[in-house]
């Protein structure tokens, strides 16, 4: 591992790519830290902490948590990466299901370029709408917090084109950062700023833990028992995103022009936890609404029944993990095509043994997906509510807490897989054994 990471260095072109990315992401972080104008950043501050400090920390918490900190503080990027994050599920979603754009997207690297245009110009209408919602919810911040003081300085017509302007100029400038990154640096860059915004936040989580251990709290014991946690949950999570099911194929025999050419085998890899991390993301948004909104009504069954669905309560665990299955499965019914790959593999003369080619071999592939959706379902609602527990059943901070499952551990292992994937491979197109390697194999002869 640490010659893997030596002989990074040694490679001009990876080491270039290496500090280019290190650079840009000081620049995102630079955005997430600058305050926009006309906000008091402190009273803000305070606010959303002791929001984040209850269970879960509401969509407050978790989009803050996206953005690194940066909505608290009313920072220039307060709108993160998001609005570029939605803008692509989005037209993904819409992909499925509106035949102009499955069109685009089998074009190739020109119907992909068209979508990502298209994403681009989502995306700023995104920043436009959300920017004036943060707008509108701080200047209405006293009621809708319970503070004792305005956090807008100056309210009016002013302030919100101001923040508008100020809050989709940083947005955008970090999608191009991301897009930078992705193109001249290493890894991709959209997920690699999500990931440094949610690896920001490790300093204050461990500083909270030996807070908590001088003052008594924690003991020698809690400090072992996380720390063993910590390992057993990132190394499940790393086996499962790595898992897949791989499918034999063989392909039939080619005469092309005076030469046979044998039939070769592979395999088609499906992999266990296929939808990632957007079921936890989509039942998070959703579960957001419903206590809100009851809990606005003036009628005490509504109250009590907003009470019970607050995060970490018994029904919210349980709605929670209903809603990840559906998702799951939901995710899956999108993005996974079965007769589209079958109809791939016949076109190039491959076919799965013991399976008849064309219908037969989608149905195949659609039972197997089915099967391995449930086992992915399954380890995401284990993941995603052990936060939720470790907060309201043993009385950790949702600041230490969240970094033992959830959507941010899931995020954060994934995109360090990739990134380490895309490392080997230039270490390993230049004769050095990279971090998931190690050694040469020799032949006995």
């Amino acid at each position: 591992m640490l010659s893997a990471f030596s002989n990074s260095l040694k490679i001009p072109e990876l080491r270039a790519r290496i500090g280019f990315t290190f650079a840009l992401i000081f620049v995102c972080r630079l955005v997430a830290t600058v305050p926009a104008p006309g906000v008091d950043a402190r009273a803000l501050s305070a606010a959303i902490d002791n929001i984040a400090s209850r269970v879960g920390g509401g969509f407050l918490g978790l989009f803050d948590m996206f953005s690194g900190g940066a909505l608290a503080r009313c920072a220039v990027g307060a709108l993160g990466i998001m609005p570029y994050i939605s803008a692509s599920i989005i037209l993904q979603l819409m992909t499925a299901v509106i035949p102009a754009l499955e069109r685009l997207a089998r074009e190739g690297e020109s119907g992909r370029q068209k979508i990502t245009q298209y994403t681009r110009y989502l995306t700023l209408a995104l920043c436009v709408v959300q920017g004036s919602t943060v707008a509108i919810s701080l200047e209405r911040a006293r009621d809708l917090l319970s503070l004792p003081n305005e956090i807008v300085l100056s309210p009016g017509w002013q302030f919100r084109a101001m923040a508008v302007l100020t809050l989709t100029t940083g947005t955008m400038l970090m999608m191009w950062l991301g897009e930078q990154i992705t193109d001249r640096g290493i890894g991709n860059g959209i997920s690699l700023i999500i990931t440094v915004n949610i690896v920001s936040r490790a300093p204050a989580a461990a500083q909270m833990t030996m807070q908590r251990f001088q003052m008594g709290t924690f003991n020698l014991f809690h400090l072992l028992a996380l720390f063993v946690m910590l390992f057993v949950v990132i190394a499940g999570t790393i086996a499962v995103t790595q898992a897949e099911r791989k499918i034999p194929i063989q392909y039939a025999k080619r005469v092309v022009g005076r030469k046979v050419y044998s039939g070769q085998k592979a395999h088609f890899p499906l992999r266990i936890n296929y939808s990632g991390v957007m079921p936890i993301i989509f039942a998070s948004a959703i579960l957001m609404f419903p206590a809100k909104i009851l809990g606005l009504i003036p009628v005490d069954f509504f109250k009590r029944l907003a009470t019970k669905l607050e995060v970490g309560s018994p029904l919210h665990l349980v709605l929670f993990g209903l809603m990840i299955l559906f998702f799951s499965y939901f995710w899956v019914a999108t993005q996974f095509n079965p007769i589209q790959i079958a109809d791939d593999l016949k076109k190039y003369g491959a076919y799965v043994p013991g399976i008849r080619p064309g219908r037969p071999t989608a149905e195949f592939l659609d039972r197997t997906m089915t099967r391995l959706t449930l086992a992915g379902a399954v380890f995401l609602t284990v993941i995603a509510v052990i936060p939720s527990v470790m907060a309201r059943q043993f009385g950790i901070p949702w600041l230490i807490a969240s970094f033992f499952g959830g959507t941010s551990l899931l995020i954060i292992v994934g995109v360090m897989l990739d990134t380490m994937r895309q490392v080997e491979s230039h270490l390993v197109m230049r004769h050095y054994d990279g971090f998931l390697t190690k050694g040469k194999l020799r032949s006995r002869r």
